[in-house]
């Protein structure tokens, strides 16, 4: 489990919630760390805030998508905007979870439980 965000409290809260939960959890406070901590851990989910400086959510999930070592990771949008801001979901990740924050970290650890469950039973 890879957890990416730019704010170290919400990086907190979600690093304490998923390591209580029993998962192993890396993290990372921007794009650029995330990219290389993916590439080194070969995560099974990434949860990635969606507005950071420098490399975004969309780029970094772009480029975790590209690579073949990473293509199969199960990427969580985390993210401050709201469901219907103009543009808030880009064009190519409909089909990537979407939290919006505030978020209920019990309910967002279940999502990607779920999620990696499903895809280890699809083997």
């Amino acid at each position: 489990m890879l957890l990416v965000d730019d704010d170290p409290v919400i990086l907190r809260v979600l690093e304490l919630n998923f390591r209580l939960e029993g998962f192993e959890v890396s993290t990372a406070a921007y794009g650029a760390e995330a990219l290389e901590r993916a590439r080194a851990d070969k995560p099974d989910a990434v949860i990635l805030d969606v507005l950071m400086p420098g490399l975004d959510g969309y780029d970094v999930a772009g480029r975790i998508r590209a690579d073949v070592d990473l293509s199969s990771t199960h990427l969580v949008f985390l993210t401050g905007r709201a469901p219907d801001d103009a543009g808030s979901m880009r064009a190519g990740f409909e089909d990537v979870d979407r939290v919006s924050k505030p978020f209920d970290p019990i309910a967002l650890v279940r999502l990607v439980r779920s999620r990696v469950e499903a895809t280890e039973a699809r083997g």
